[in-house]
């Protein structure tokens, strides 16, 4: 079956996402994180395809959607929660299972707190909800939180590097071969467009909103039991796997694997990944 790519009208945004599979099948909505887009989970579609319907969009100011600056658009993740949540209404999607990484936790447990009775089960892969997920990566964006000065700011453009993407990419991997340097280029191209900087600097000051809400993502998975797996890249040194038990204290039964790679378990588990996803996927009541 063909992947089909794909453009939306979203609160006057193009938003672009990828969508494969019958949409009669069993819903997957692949929320992606930084800095990559959709193109992250290219592979993972093609895997499932035959079996489910696949929705990965891209936020704004990410891969093919629309960039307006930050002086047109609010940088939030509440922002970047509603033009997620807009395609889904306006494609009628209205019961799905939610695939988060990175960024994509922050947008997905807003999707499942506004819509618990949508959420038919949640996969997280280095997709953070815990305090003690949080590692010493996050000290000098803590530090841009407590003091939103230009100096703070800047002082995180490193994080926007070449240098800084390649290490996301391949810190904690033990076969960097394995690593498809392609992903890294075409992230890198989308972060170097003019104003790009100040869109990502704008979510990584939001990002400050998100530990605030962790209790209540954690109150939602106690109280509605969602299916859960998380399927974590062990040696992350952003979302660090001291975030993965509180998922099993929170959801009963939930499943746990840690993979021994860093914060992209797909570039390098891809086949590991599909398994887990595959089985997990028909456990779940549509």
């Amino acid at each position: 079956m063909s992947i089909y790519y794909r453009t939306a009208t979203v609160e006057g945004l193009d938003v672009f996402y990828r969508e494969a599979g019958d949409p009669s099948a069993p819903t997957l909505v692949l929320l992606h994180g930084f800095p990559t887009s959709s193109i992250a989970y290219q592979e993972l579609i093609a895997e499932l395809v035959g079996e489910f319907h696949l929705i990965a969009p891209d936020y704004p100011g990410f891969g093919q959607s629309s960039a307006p600056s930050v002086a047109e658009f609010d940088y939030t993740f509440d922002r970047l929660a509603d033009v997620v949540d807009g395609l889904l209404e306006q494609k009628g999607v209205r019961r799905y299972a939610l695939y988060v990484h990175d960024y994509g936790a922050p947008v997905g447990f807003r999707l499942a707190t506004r819509h618990p009775e949508r959420i038919t089960g949640i996969i997280s892969q280095n997709g953070n909800a815990y305090a003690e997920g949080l590692t010493p990566f996050w000290e000098p964006i803590r530090a841009y939180w407590a003091d939103p000065s230009q100096a703070n700011g800047d002082a995180l453009r490193g994080l926007l590097t070449r240098d800084a993407t390649h290490w996301q990419y391949t810190h904690g991997v033990p076969d960097t071969s394995l690593v498809n340097p392609d992903k890294e280029l075409a992230d890198q191209a989308l972060l170097d467009r003019p104003g790009n900087q100040e869109i990502q600097l704008a979510l990584f000051l939001d990002y400050g909103t998100n530990p605030g809400l962790y209790p209540s993502w954690q109150d939602y998975l106690r109280e509605h039991q969602p299916p859960l797996l998380a399927a974590w890249g062990r040696n992350d040194e952003i979302f660090g796997r001291d975030g993965v038990p509180g998922f099993a204290r929170d959801v009963r039964n939930a499943q746990v694997e840690l993979l021994d790679t860093g914060h992209f378990p797909l570039t390098t588990h891809l086949a590991e990944s599909t398994k887990l996803i595959r089985q997990f996927l028909r456990g779940l009541d549509a």
